[in-house]
């Protein structure tokens, strides 16, 4: 058995996956798994304005172009915040903002339409160059736009009017998504229309939840000014202060009830909010990424460890009892050990018939953990085989959930014990309440089994 712990999630990867270059980073050996497994998944990013006013747009555009090369369909939702405020500048307008919203006065409502147009047309010509420097070149990404968005007015809110301000009324999903079919970007402005024509202002971030919501995309990135969620809000960043890079969904709600209402793009809980509203939706996994580090996009994507935070709802972690669909992902994860003599080999009809044995934990359609239960009921007791944890999963935990949920399905079954035959991980045992034992404690259907050439320890872990 491997050294024990595990990563709660990235996306996808297994163990013993070939090394691929992206963009120019070289992200590991497991992204092979993780290029498939995005094939033909739906990505809404959402772009800060402040990404495009410090000059990253080439970058993104890039990246973006590069994930859609690879069977990704992605929409695109910009934000215009900076360069509105710089069009309200230049006419000798103040902008005016309430409960951290923009109030949207007719010189502010031109500002954005203005603002969106430009954008718009640099946004297309960034994508017009296709993939420069790479065997892409010369590739054309088609982005369309249109009127996907029907929009209401947020009306007078606490005595305030902003006129001109909206919110999403509805949502083409049906346009959009035979948009994606033809193998077009989509890009969105946030800007909406009434059933009447009359347009209004939104805020990128609420037309990017919905539309991912309303998608049920696989995943709602934002690329934003800060570069996560950091453990201790509005600390300085340290390494007692780092950025906290998986945030289940009930830790990301509970944070965001003891947090101010947020004022501006860099509180804490401006994109957190729209992170959780879009996973209590549906959505699968949500994303803060900082637009300020170069490759942001791939390095969360296609590279485990990822660089910003994400905020998931643990349900959709797979924690479960395994099926015979599963047996060439556990072949795969317990191979590398059987190989340097870690783990005893089983062959795949072994596997196979005992795959009702397994608990495996499962990670967007990938097994990064497993351990079989084989119980002796005569005895009262059953043996926990085949612990494994995927190298890049190590270290966070996920050991303790397979050997809790191994427990819970040995007590459910009336034993009163467990036990493991074990060569290097006996320490990791004994800090989980183990105790050695003598050979001769084992069940005689299992003594009669032993290895004497392997010299296992046996430890014994009362329930």
């Amino acid at each position: 058995m491997p050294e024990q712990g595990g990563r709660q999630e990235r996306a996808g990867g297994q163990a013993g996956g070939t090394s691929v270059k992206i963009g120019g980073i070289n992200p590991g050996p497991t992204d092979v798994s993780r290029i498939q497994f995005y094939l033909r998944k739906t990505f809404v990013v959402g772009m800060a304005g402040e990404a495009i006013a410090a000059g990253k747009l080439p970058h993104i555009a890039q990246d973006l172009a590069l994930i859609q090369s690879m069977g990704v369909k992605i929409v695109l939702v910009h934000g215009f915040r900076p360069q509105v405020n710089e069009q309200l500048a230049a006419k000798g307008h103040a902008p005016q903002y309430a409960q951290g919203m923009r109030v949207t006065d007719s010189v502010a409502l031109d500002c954005a339409q203005e603002a969106a147009g430009q954008l718009r047309y640099e946004i297309e010509a960034a994508f017009s160059q296709g993939l420069p420097n790479t065997p892409m070149a010369g590739s054309t990404v088609r982005v369309i736009s249109g009127n996907f968005i029907t929009a209401r007015p947020v009306g007078i809110v606490d005595g305030v009017d902003f006129k001109h301000s909206g919110l999403v009324r509805k949502v083409d999903v049906q346009g959009i998504r035979q948009t994606l079919d033809m193998g077009a970007m989509v890009l969105l402005s946030p800007f909406g229309f009434s059933i009447t024509g009359e347009a209004f202002n939104l805020s990128m971030e609420e037309v990017a939840t919905r539309v991912a919501s309303e998608l049920q995309a696989d995943k709602l990135i934002f690329l934003t000014e800060i570069p996560g969620i950091r453990v201790q809000p509005g600390g300085p960043e340290s390494e007692d202060n780092p950025i906290d890079t998986e945030m289940p969904l009930d830790l990301a709600e509970k944070l965001l009830a003891e947090l101010p209402a947020p004022m501006e793009p860099t509180d804490t809980a401006f994109y957190l909010r729209h992170c959780v509203s879009a996973c209590k939706a549906g959505v699968e996994r949500t994303h803060i990424l900082p637009f300020s580090t170069d490759g942001a996009l791939l390095l969360e994507v296609y590279v485990h460890d990822g660089i910003g935070t994400m905020v998931i709802d643990e349900k959709l972690e797979s924690l479960r009892e395994a099926t015979v669909d599963d047996v060439g992902g556990i072949l795969q994860l317990i191979e590398p050990f059987e190989k340097d003599g870690t783990l005893v080999k089983r062959d795949r009809t072994e596997i196979e018939r005992d795959a009702g044995q397994y608990t495996v934990i499962e990670h967007d359609g990938v097994i990064f953990g497993c351990a079989a239960l084989y119980p002796y009921p005569e005895a009262k007791t059953a043996e926990m085989a085949a612990l494994t944890i995927s190298p890049q999963s190590q270290s966070q935990g996920d050991g303790e959930r397979i050997l809790k949920r191994v427990e819970q399905r040995a007590r459910a079954q009336g034993l009163s014990s467990i036990f493991v035959l074990t060569t290097r991980t006996m320490h990791w045992f004994l800090k989980r309440g183990f105790q050695p034992v003598d050979i001769d404690w084992l069940p005689d259907a299992r003594k009669r089994k032993y290895n004497v050439n392997r010299k296992s320890q046996v430890l014994v872990k009362h329930l």
